[in-house]
């Protein structure tokens, strides 16, 4: 019982039953006065016709008798016999006492009797009286008028007209609308209920799919046929969740990745202080030795959480207040950092530059860009090898790239070189002390000031990365 309570409630405050019901109270509307105003007009047009007519046809009389100084049967049933006949139900003609004297009804005729109709008291006081009501399916139409001698009241005729003809035809008009408006009643009815349906099945679609996917359910999509706006918000609402699976999928990617990565350093320390309470009368040199491997293994830990909480920021949108830097002289320190850990590799580190090399950002962001990009290249080329940067300015922007000529990039590994804690040789990425997480930092940083970076092999071999910061115009990027 609870459920069917339940579900009655959701129909009655449902858009399917507002919908029909707001379709339904507008076509009863226009149902009512389509069965009363065309009935109002045609009584009207049916009274002033009676009106015209009646009015006209007592005038006749009334000339008829003008003539004569003195109102009697004989000579009002005299006056009376030139009359055409008219098709008027009954004919009164009375003095001015209001007796009758002429009477047109062939039974119970009230010739000698006294008329007290109101609209022969009417006329005998001098007015013209007209009226006419619709009842029983007929037309029941009077008129009166006085009739004079010399500015003197001596009469009135009367004129009632009885017309079930022109009844009939109003009745057929009323009966028709009334067909005609049911007709028009059951296919609104059935129109309102199949546009609401098929308005709300839509409706529900989007919310089934929006509950799906609030429940965890990502992969759902609505199927919502059609081009109008609610198709528009299924699709505007499939790309929503496209994109909230990628990053759904990206942030376990990255959570999974991320305890990996934090989980091999702490499983190295751990492993080192172990070995040290564990060794019975441990050598001070060895102590040393696997002392200096913990604090590197926590020197990693703490540039892995840096780099993590760098990345945190970049997707927050929480950055510096950009202004216009010079390229070239953080290029200069990065170089005169750099080049002592490439002597230790014997690696031949150069740099040139060219142009104006200014752009919107902050110090500390291109610093980390050159310096990782840089710090990559020395890292993954051998000895003897050459790692060369270069600065340009130009007309469209600026330009950095970070050359060396190493092994490069497989194939296969360039569209995600710059994902998080992507490796191309894992296990030589962390024996050189690499978090995987340097490129995504270039990537984000470069992208939020609105610039592009991209990984290619150079055509001698190598790998070559290139980042490109817009021009500065009016201290904008253009």
């Amino acid at each position: 019982m609870g459920t069917i309570s339940k579900d009655r409630n959701t129909f009655w405050g449902s858009l399917q039953f507002k919908f029909g019901l707001s379709y339904i109270l507008v076509i009863a509307a226009v149902l009512v006065l389509l069965n009363t105003y065309p009935l109002r007009v045609s009584q009207d047009l049916v009274f002033r016709s009676k009106e015209n007519t009646l009015q006209n046809s007592v005038s006749v009389m009334v000339y008829s008798l003008s003539g004569l100084d003195r109102l009697t049967e004989e000579n009002v049933a005299a006056a009376m016999a030139v009359v055409e006949e008219t098709g008027i139900s009954r004919i009164l003609v009375t003095d001015d006492a209001g007796k009758v004297l002429y009477d047109t009804r062939e039974t119970g005729s009230a010739v000698g009797e006294y008329a007290v109709y109101t609209e022969i008291v009417q006329a005998l006081l001098g007015n013209d009286t007209f009226t006419c009501s619709y009842q029983g399916g007929a037309f029941r139409s009077r008129s009166t008028s006085p009739v004079l001698y010399q500015n003197r009241i001596i009469g009135a005729v009367y004129a009632y007209e009885f017309d079930p003809e022109q009844g009939a035809l109003l009745e057929g008009l009323q009966y028709n609308l009334l067909r005609l408006s049911a007709l028009i009643s059951v296919v609104v009815l059935a129109l309102s209920v199949i546009l609401s349906r098929a308005l709300t099945r839509k409706i529900g679609r989007l919310l089934t799919a929006i509950r799906r996917v609030r429940e965890g359910a990502y992969s759902h999509r609505a199927e919502i046929p059609g081009r109008d706006e609610i198709a528009q918000i299924g699709q505007e609402f499939n790309s929503l969740t496209d994109r909230l699976q990628i990053t759904e999928n990206a942030r376990r990617r990255f959570v999974s990745d991320a305890s990996h990565e934090l989980k091999t350093p702490l499983a190295a320390i751990r492993l080192l202080t172990d070995s040290i309470l564990q060794t019975d009368n441990i050598d001070p040199e060895t102590t040393r030795e696997f002392v200096a491997d913990i604090g590197q293994e926590a020197e990693r830990l703490s540039r892995i959480t840096e780099d993590l909480l760098r990345l945190t920021r970049l997707d927050s949108g929480v950055l510096e207040p950009a202004a216009a830097v010079d390229v070239l002289p953080v290029l200069e320190q990065t170089m005169r950092m750099m080049s002592l850990v490439a002597q230790e590799k014997g690696v031949e580190l150069t740099y040139t530059a060219a142009g104006d090399c200014t752009v919107l950002g902050t110090r500390d962001e291109i610093y980390q860009i050159i310096y990782n990009l840089t710090d990559n290249a020395v890292k993954y080329s051998p000895a003897g090898s050459t790692v060369q940067v270069s600065l340009r300015g130009a007309a469209e922007g600026v330009e950095l790239t970070v050359a060396d000529n190493g092994t490069g990039i497989p194939e296969e590994d360039l569209p995600r070189i710059f994902e998080r804690f992507y490796r191309v040789d894992k296990a030589r990425s962390r024996a050189a002390g690499g978090t995987g997480l340097g490129l995504s930092i270039v990537r984000d940083t470069v992208k939020r000031r609105g610039g592009t970076v991209e990984a290619a092999n150079g055509p001698r071999g190598g790998a070559v990365f290139t980042v490109r910061w817009p021009r500065m115009k009016g201290g904008d990027p253009s």
